[in-house]
């Protein structure tokens, strides 16, 4: 089983301005240490930014660039994307087709729109995926804290059976390459 560990939208715009997200720190440090792991085994690491023109994700602003204290190395990959599905209009799909990968390692933000989004659409297509339990986020919303969206995420995930494939939520120190 080829993997492919998949950092979305850890972004400058989405991390630094006040509040951050939840557990934001730490979270960078568990990808910066996924990453490290992944190249390590030789697998492929992608960053996947989105981007909205007019906003402070507009492509090429400071708001758009990876987040501070984010380590991407020379031969990670970059895609951008413009709706909460990595898959959408990116060429997500066919990176994963020629290197042959059939399981997805995702972390990023925010848990419940583009991770979420990213996790089920991966499983529809056929994909097993592994939700990094500990190295996603959000921030709080008036309904539910960043950690109480995150738990959601990482209970709900799971459980999908319906598409068949496997999806399992392990912490950062768990998932192996």
């Amino acid at each position: 089983m080829r993997t492919v560990l998949l950092v979305v939208d850890v972004q400058t715009a989405l991390f630094e301005p006040e509040p951050r997200p939840g557990d934001a720190a730490a979270v960078i440090e568990r990808i910066n240490a996924l990453a490290e792991r992944a190249r390590a085994a030789h697998v492929p690491v992608v960053y996947v930014q989105h981007e909205r023109e007019g906003s402070l994700l507009a492509h090429g602003s400071p708001g758009w660039a990876l987040a501070p204290g984010l380590q991407p190395r020379e031969g990670d990959a970059r895609l951008r994307k413009t709706t909460p599905d990595s898959f959408l209009h990116t060429r997500l799909e066919p990176l994963l087709q020629e290197q042959d990968i059939s399981h997805l390692v995702v972390c990023g933000y925010a848990s419940e729109y583009c991770v979420d989004t990213t996790v089920r659409r991966a499983a529809a297509l056929g994909y097993d995926v592994t939700l990094v339990a500990d190295a996603h986020t959000t921030h709080d919303k008036p309904h539910a804290s960043a950690a109480l969206i995150r738990a959601h995420e990482n209970a709900t995930l799971p459980n999908l059976g319906s598409f068949g494939k496997r999806l399992q939520a392990l912490p950062a120190e768990q998932v192996t390459f």
